[in-house]
């Protein structure tokens, strides 16, 4: 049996690199991205208002949930807000039914997903959430991490279109000078 990500006499931390994305899930995306582009400066955000996934599964179910997401960068971290649209069952869910919206996950990002997937089952953690989104190269899986609400942690394959996508959405961010804040991308 493998040891839990709480057991002390698992292996120490692995080197998936720097932390690249902190996500927020938020009960109003429209209020979330104000914030975050008025008060705190960050944008622009790229909004997709209903998320395409290609398969999905959380825990023991595999029905895909009705989520709205919004992309920027401060700097190399990209914020991503999270805002579910349905009661299908997802880690956003519980999130928010533990209590107010926030910081719910942090990510790594990979170009050897399967490596780096394998490395974090062999390390004792045990996909929570995982689906993929933009073909083989966009999947994704959300790890419980044994630590502090907010903790989760989400391991992202950007080795294709996906990872492309993001590069765009830093790069937009360099320099931003407070034009078009929101930009929905279908």
């Amino acid at each position: 049996m493998s040891p839990s990500p709480s057991d002390p006499t698992r292996s120490p931390a692995l080197d998936l690199g720097p932390i690249r994305q902190n996500g927020y899930v938020v009960l109003d995306m429209d209020a979330a991205l104000h914030h975050w582009t008025t008060v705190l400066g960050v944008g622009p955000f790229y909004v997709v208002d209903h998320v395409s996934l290609d398969w999905f599964r959380h825990r023991d179910s595999t029905a895909a949930p009705d989520l709205a997401i919004a992309l920027a960068n401060s700097g190399p971290l990209q914020i991503e807000l999270i805002c579910p649209r349905d009661d299908t069952p997802s880690m956003f869910r519980e999130f928010m039914a533990e209590g107010p919206e926030g910081l719910q996950h942090t990510a790594w990002w990979s170009t050897r997903y399967q490596a780096d997937h394998d490395r974090l089952l062999a390390a004792g953690y045990e996909p929570i959430q995982e689906g993929q989104i933009g073909g083989p190269d966009g999947r994704f899986a959300y790890f419980a991490d044994g630590g502090p609400r907010g903790t989760v942690l989400e391991l992202s394959d950007v080795s294709g279109a996906k990872g492309e996508f993001f590069d765009h959405i830093r790069n937009a961010s360099e320099g931003w000078d407070g034009s078009r804040p929101i930009r929905r991308v279908s």
